[in-house]
């Protein structure tokens, strides 16, 4: 089922998601609607906060994002089609200390807005997956930027937050405008 995805203003955006403590059908449902939702704006990654869940999930889909990237999961390297989607829930996530890239960025819940975004490349994930089996992940390039994005978002963080002044500055008014028609406030 799609679900309505939140825009920027809307206080959800800025909250930290609940730890998630019971991993049953309801989660794997909500999970599955939120991949279809992802898929459907079409998008790589979706946050709860972004269906109006402040909860520590979010899904991801770097299949189509060709960017070279590498990854391991649980100590394997299968292929992309066997782990994407990919259900993320209760991350702890490390970045390394690898040189950051600036990349430009976009987000579901800003529509028609872009910026660059300085990220490190590479990340280590600690997470749960829908049926509550703890995983380990390696990855960098996009596959690392979208985990470390829907990360911020269940800590309350957007993407807007991680732009340099001179990154935010041409898009300023855009930011304003859909704050001002989401959520009203400052932005």
């Amino acid at each position: 089922m799609l679900l309505p995805i939140v825009h920027y203003n809307d206080p959800i955006l800025r909250k930290t998601g609940a730890k998630v403590d019971v991993f049953d059908a309801a989660l794997r449902a909500l999970a599955r609607d939120m991949i279809e939702t992802m898929r459907a704006a079409p998008g790589i990654g979706l946050a709860a906060q972004q269906v109006g869940k402040a909860m520590q999930l979010c899904v991801v889909d770097v299949s189509r994002a060709d960017d070279g990237f590498d990854w391991e999961l649980d100590g394997n390297h299968p292929p992309l089609e066997l782990i994407m989607p990919m259900v993320i829930v209760n991350p702890e996530v490390v970045v390394h200390p690898v040189e950051k890239e600036t990349i430009d960025e976009g987000c579901l819940s800003f529509p028609g807005i872009r910026g660059d975004v300085a990220r490190r490349d590479a990340i280590t994930a600690k997470y749960k997956d829908a049926d509550g089996v703890p995983h380990e992940l390696v990855c960098n390039g996009m596959f690392a930027r979208c985990v470390q994005h829907e990360v911020d978002h269940l800590n309350g963080v957007l993407f807007i937050d991680r732009m340099s002044k001179k990154a935010r500055a041409p898009i300023e008014k855009k930011i304003r405008e859909l704050a001002a028609r989401t959520g009203g406030g400052k932005a």
